[in-house]
């Protein structure tokens, strides 16, 4: 056999066939990501070239998608091959069915419980983000020691997600600062000037 010739075992010509590097690039994962697919049954290569390099045939891009997908629905390598597994083994099609309609249902619920976790992070950071436009105006230079007793009206609670940042966590509460109020900035500046303020 000549050199650099393929050893075609399927029906897509060789020259069609994609090197390794080829299907890195087209789906942007690494070398090694497809590596590990192989590992786990995910993935094959169509035939070898006579160098020994794995080829695969076209459709392992979309492939690559299907698991990229299943990924993101939250499912482990270890759930695909097992769903794959599950499904080429059964001996009946409608119990493959029922298996993959267990497997999704169950998903689904995950589904949801996540995005409820999500919905409230959102609503604590927009609560987080509410409290702190008042400070995008404060012109004091007081320290953060000072700003965790701040005076100064947010007009809305001091949310939770901002609690756990300015809570003292050696001691499990606030530090006092060592003045009772905010001096801005402008008063600081009209003292140094000799200007008296009432």
């Amino acid at each position: 056999m000549r050199k650099g010739m393929d050893v075609d075992l399927g029906s897509t010509p060789s020259a069609a066939r994609l090197r390794i590097g080829d299907l890195a690039r087209r789906t942007g994962k690494t070398v090694r990501a497809i590596h590990l697919y192989e590992e786990m049954g995910l993935l094959l290569p169509a035939s070898r070239s006579s160098g020994g390099f794995r080829l695969y045939d076209p459709s392992a891009v979309e492939r690559m998608r299907w698991i990229e997908m299943l990924h993101t629905l939250g499912f482990s390598l270890h759930e695909m091959r097992d769903v794959l597994h599950d499904w080429w083994g059964a001996e009946r099609g409608p119990q493959a069915m029922e298996r993959l309609r267990v497997l999704f249902e169950r998903k689904l619920g995950e589904t949801r419980e996540a995005i409820g976790r999500h919905q409230q992070l959102e609503r604590e950071l927009e609560q987080g983000l509410a409290y702190l436009r008042a400070c995008g105006c404060c012109e004091t230079d007081e320290t953060t020691v000072g700003c965790v007793n701040c005076g100064r009206d947010h007009e809305v609670a001091e949310p939770p997600l901002l609690t756990g940042i300015t809570a003292r966590p050696d001691a499990g509460s606030r530090p006092r600062s060592n003045r009772s109020d905010f001096v801005p900035l402008r008063e600081i500046e009209k003292t140094e000037k000799g200007v008296t303020h009432p």
